[in-house]
């Protein structure tokens, strides 16, 4: 018998619920990857949470769409009313870091060993800054994806919490709708969505798929 999964969204649920009962208004730090993602949680989260959304993706190439990314996000943020304060820390980019845990996983398709080193090298970061600002959760908006494993993600971010001494915020944001909402805010937002997670081999396979897709759709 498979074990049953994990669901992330009622342990939030639980303390956004002792929250609401103390009055109490913790501050979060929120890893962010992209503005289409952080829609919906920043809209969710700041509800119970001062947020300092982390922009750190060391991962993205090119430059360029980097950039893109960085701007969109940004101005989410300025046009985003909440009801507690959000502000934005963009952390560095410096895309050797990637490569360099990437090295001997390049052929790794999504979602494996890279992408976890990947999570990794972002996530124990943006806990590092959670100790630095004593912020008093931190969590990421990848749990939003559905091509990510909420799994994965909480795990990935306990171990660094263990490490710093920081309080992981549970999530998997694609719960209660939260992905079909992030694409509402993007269109009303009108937030360019990339169709790739972000570094280079997340764009050769999303390519190949385009490609598999267009051929089969000329085949008679």
């Amino acid at each position: 018998m498979a074990e049953a999964k994990h669901n992330y969204q009622v342990d939030l649920e639980r303390i956004i619920k002792r929250l609401e009962k103390t009055g109490e208004v913790p501050h979060l730090l929120l890893h962010a990857c992209c503005a289409p993602c952080s829609s919906y949680c920043i809209e969710y989260l700041s509800q119970f949470f001062k947020i300092t959304v982390f922009y750190y993706n060391p991962n993205i190439a090119p430059a360029e769409e980097y950039r893109h990314r960085v701007e969109e996000i940004k101005r989410f943020v300025a046009e985003f009313k909440t009801k507690h304060p959000v502000t934005l820390i963009e952390g560095e980019y410096d895309p050797k870091k990637f490569y360099e845990i990437a090295r001997g996983l390049e052929n790794e398709p999504e979602g494996g060993k890279r992408c976890r080193k990947c999570f990794e090298l972002r996530l124990s970061e943006s806990v590092r800054l959670a100790k630095e600002l004593n912020a008093d959760y931190v969590t990421t908006t990848l749990t939003i994806s559905p091509m990510k494993n909420a799994q994965v993600l909480n795990d990935v971010v306990q171990e660094q919490c263990d490490i710093y001494g920081v309080k992981r915020l549970p999530s998997d944001f694609k719960k209660k709708g939260g992905f079909k909402r992030s694409t509402e805010l993007s269109e009303q937002y009108k937030l360019y969505r990339q169709n790739f997670c972000g570094c280079v081999y997340s764009m050769r396979e999303a390519r190949e798929r385009e490609e598999r897709a267009a051929e089969n759709n000329t085949k008679p």
